[in-house]
């Protein structure tokens, strides 16, 4: 698997608790299938198959997710997968450190198993432009986007600082109503290519 980058630099910027779990998953990623490709997407890094989506994590300020494209389609013997609101999208519980990762070989296991469905249907799990409704009592942002391909495309585009101000105005919020909130005005000004601190720039 050829290393992209930006992942690494993801990486190195997580918080020190996250690094070993996310080289981990890294590695592991890389010892089932040396084809998968490294790209950044919603400000995580995501891993593709034949430009199909496979998995993606992400590091928080006090734990890790680990998450499936097409989670809610696999079949979990193991009982690790979670369903993410209503998309296909499975994700593992809350990684905190190492021991909360599953057996190495049930993770491969679960892997292999996830870019063979990406074989056979598409893991793009994009619906319509429509207006957002969350009542959840948390979200990130790959879920949030999936609902909204044009601001998702124009988030990736963002310089990183303008990534990650969205990123920390949507989680810092105290509550879910103001996480709403913010959400809805976010997709307003992320389709109109306004940085969060739009307001404050000056103009050219």
């Amino acid at each position: 698997m050829k290393k992209n980058p930006k992942v690494d630099a993801y990486i190195l910027n997580a918080a020190p608790f996250a690094q070993p779990i996310l080289n981990e998953l890294r590695a592991t990623l890389e010892t089932v299938e040396p084809k998968l490709e490294e790209t950044i997407k919603w400000g995580f890094p995501c891993f593709t198959f034949q430009s199909k989506l496979i998995c993606s994590f992400s590091a928080y300020k006090n734990h890790c997710v680990f998450r499936f494209w097409q989670g809610s389609n696999l079949k979990d013997t193991a009982g690790i997968i979670a369903k993410v609101g209503e998309t296909e999208m499975g994700e593992l519980k809350k990684i905190k450190n190492l021991t909360d990762l599953p057996n190495s070989e049930v993770l491969i296991k679960y892997i292999r198993e996830a870019i063979e469905l990406s074989k056979k249907k598409s893991t793009k799990t994009i619906a319509s432009e429509k207006k957002i409704t969350i009542d959840l009592k948390s979200v990130d942002l790959p879920e949030i986007f999936s609902s909204f391909p044009k601001q998702a495309e124009k988030f990736d585009a963002f310089p990183p600082s303008h990534r990650r101000e969205y990123i920390s105005w949507i989680t810092e919020a105290k509550t879910d109503a103001t996480r709403i909130k913010r959400i809805e005005t976010m997709m307003e000004w992320i389709l109109d290519g306004k940085s969060r601190n739009w307001k404050y720039e000056k103009k050219k």
